[in-house]
């Protein structure tokens, strides 16, 4: 999926968002890595800001994020190593506090939320929904994900209103971004809502045998759909657009206002730009 660095606008005051919604992925073990000391920073910097919040309160960063969503991480399935754009900025926060890292995986949206309200985790990474802020804290944003229809090879549709015409059958999964966004939208257009994500096979099968005209999915998975199977393609265009944030509890306002001040400077550096490429993010770039 292609995905588009996006921010909201911020002055040199902290920008402080609130807004938000998954507990620490039993089958996959958490993993731990040291993050690099740094000198102490001069008073007033962001470095001092980060140290002043007690981000890491039990003396380790621990991060959890959406395993399925690769805008925030993959996990290799060999190794266990866990890479991305999420791994990535929680080394970046460890290394200016100077402490090691926990990341965790976690298997929904829900989860991601569940394992930081229950103190399991200091930081989180997830897509802004209306909902979700109501539990959690948005801090600024990292990225924009697109959300475009994977459908079969020879479907008719060139774009998503094509796909979302009255009679079509659109598939999603349950409590994820896309479905969330198409069952309020009040459309036309059935949507059929999959408690979890079927196997790729299954994907493949829904869509060639017309038992669904088409899949609501992040850009970056239908892109990898259609990249393994040459009877899938993605529409071009972005149905759904929605921020990937980091974020923390509700109330921890200092930790919140800390760690918009480093959004502002990664972004300003091309730290997040440079950590969407190094994921494998199809035109992951950061705004001019």
């Amino acid at each position: 999926m292609r995905v588009i660095g996006q921010w909201l606008a911020m002055t040199g005051a902290i920008f402080l968002a609130a807004c938000s919604p998954e507990t620490q992925n039993a089958a996959t073990p958490a993993v731990e890595e040291t993050a690099t000391a740094e000198a102490a920073p001069a008073a007033g910097t962001v470095d001092e800001r980060l140290r002043a919040a007690n981000l890491a309160p039990t003396g380790t960063l621990r991060a959890v994020f959406l395993s399925t969503n690769p805008i925030h991480a993959r996990i290799n399935e060999t190794t266990g190593e866990i890479t991305g754009p999420a791994p990535d900025i929680t080394h970046e926060i460890a290394r200016r506090i100077d402490v090691p890292v926990i990341l965790i995986p976690a298997g929904s949206a829900g989860e991601v939320m569940e394992t930081l309200n229950a103190g399991n985790a200091d930081i989180g990474f997830l897509a802004w929904d209306a909902t979700r802020a109501e539990a959690v804290s948005f801090a600024a944003p990292f990225a924009l994900m697109e959300s475009s229809y994977l459908v079969a090879a020879d479907a008719p549709f060139q774009s998503s209103a094509d796909a979302e015409a009255a009679g079509n059958v659109i598939a999603a999964v349950a409590r994820r971004s896309q479905e969330m966004y198409l069952s309020g939208a009040g459309r036309e257009v059935e949507i059929r809502v999959l408690e979890t994500e079927p196997d790729e096979r299954e994907v493949e099968r829904l869509l060639t045998s017309g038992e669904i005209d088409a899949f609501g999915f992040n850009r970056q998975s239908s892109i990898e759909y259609a990249q393994a199977f040459p009877t899938l393609r993605v529409v071009d265009d972005s149905f759904f657009d929605t921020e990937q944030n980091l974020i923390v509890r509700n109330g921890e306002t200092e930790k919140l206002e800390a760690i918009n001040a480093l959004a502002v400077e990664l972004k300003a550096n091309g730290f997040f730009a440079d950590a969407l490429q190094r994921g494998g993010v199809e035109d992951g770039t950061s705004p001019p």
